[in-house]
């Protein structure tokens, strides 16, 4: 595994900027969350951020599981393009001299992969989708084998920045000038591969000239919030206030937000929307005082294969993620820790779904079905 530090610059030797920051006289640029380079799977290290940006580069399976266990990279639509591209590299590292072999090297990656993170659906859409090219292609020669997954894997990637993009169009018509928005966690371009979901839908509207103010949510226990969106944000230039989790409610009670805009991991196909944990108490808070509430996510994130939220498993993480904070132990030793990682906001809650096919309303059985089968 090589890596690369960030330069006095901010930028590791030959890496693009992560952004180009935004004054309104130019629109924001994508930022490579992760990326197929060089037969490896390149991507910067969430886990050092904001501290440290440093670029990592993946050339095993075990290093990727690895990378989306311990959220090197997280948020749903990144952790399916990396799944992807590990797909890719399984073949492209691969010792295997005939097309049965690689193709059995790749189906045992993807068990691999597959059983890193429970709730995410673009995982399993990832290697569900690389494994359909990988059937497709048995009767190839290696190399064509191998060309076939690294072409898909590439196209998942461009894709999904192209898709969100989208979405953020789509969703901008939400946001009004001068509108402040309260995001939670991180649903910007590190937690896709390039352009965000929540914070692409807030991007799009700050390219589109409309003063927009953001509060962001900590995001405890990893504080995605504090570390990710707001080093997003701050990148970008785009204005923010950190919160703690606790203020929302405050700040909603003060007037002083118009809108939520939040991610999400898997949505059912009623529209119940997994996001991380505390989503459901902020989607709470925002019907009590008349706010409205939006999940924007990608057609990849939506599982039609569960009629409710309640079919959705949730992923139970490390008590240490809540005992220490950035290494530091903060709770008596022995302490008993409950460590959900998302939760599930009804779909009474969700004012409405933003997709790359456009703003999903109710109802969602039947309109999210509409906007899939485009």
């Amino acid at each position: 595994m090589l890596d690369a530090e960030s330069s006095a610059t901010g930028r590791p030797q030959g890496v693009a900027p992560l952004f180009f920051v935004a004054n309104q006289s130019a629109n924001l640029e994508p930022m490579k969350t992760v990326e197929w380079a060089d037969g490896r799977v390149r991507m910067i290290d969430q886990t050092l951020l904001p501290g440290t940006e440093k670029f990592i580069e993946l050339d095993t399976i075990p290093e990727v599981a690895e990378a989306i266990k311990v959220m090197r990279v997280r948020g749903a639509p990144a952790i399916g393009v990396t799944a992807a591209l590990g797909l890719a590299l399984a073949a492209v590292s691969s010792a295997a001299t005939t097309t049965d072999e690689l193709l059995r090297h790749v189906r045992e990656a993807a068990a691999v992969l597959g059983a890193t993170r429970p709730t995410a659906v673009n995982l399993f859409w990832g290697i569900n989708r690389m494994l359909a090219v990988a059937n497709a292609n048995a009767g190839k020669t290696p190399d064509e084998f191998k060309t076939a997954l690294v072409t898909e894997a590439v196209a998942i990637q461009e894709e999904d920045i192209a898709r969100n993009t989208r979405l953020g169009e789509y969703g901008a018509s939400l946001i009004d000038d001068g509108d402040s928005v309260l995001t939670h966690c991180n649903a910007g371009a590190l937690a896709c591969a390039g352009f965000g979901t929540a914070v692409g839908v807030i991007t799009a509207a700050w390219n589109q000239g409309k003063k927009v103010h953001v509060y962001v949510d900590e995001t405890r226990p990893l504080l995605q919030g504090a570390r990710l969106t707001s080093w997003e944000l701050t990148k970008s230039g785009i204005p923010m206030t950190l919160i703690t989790d606790n203020m929302a409610g405050y700040f909603m009670q003060q007037g002083r937000i118009d809108k939520v805009v939040v991610g999400a991991d898997r949505i059912a196909a009623n529209g119940d929307a997994a996001n991380k944990i505390g989503t459901y108490s902020v989607a709470v808070l925002a019907q009590a005082h008349n706010i409205p509430f939006y999940v924007a996510a990608p057609s990849s994130t939506v599982d039609p294969t569960i009629p409710d939220g309640s079919h959705i498993i949730i992923e139970e993480r490390a008590e240490h993620e809540v005992t220490e904070i950035r290494g530091k132990r903060i709770a008596p030793a022995g302490v008993r820790v409950a460590n959900p990682a998302f939760d599930v906001t009804p779909n009474r809650l969700i004012a409405a779904i933003i997709t790359e096919v456009g703003v999903v309303e109710a109802p969602y059985a039947k309109n999210l079905a509409a906007a899939l089968g485009k």
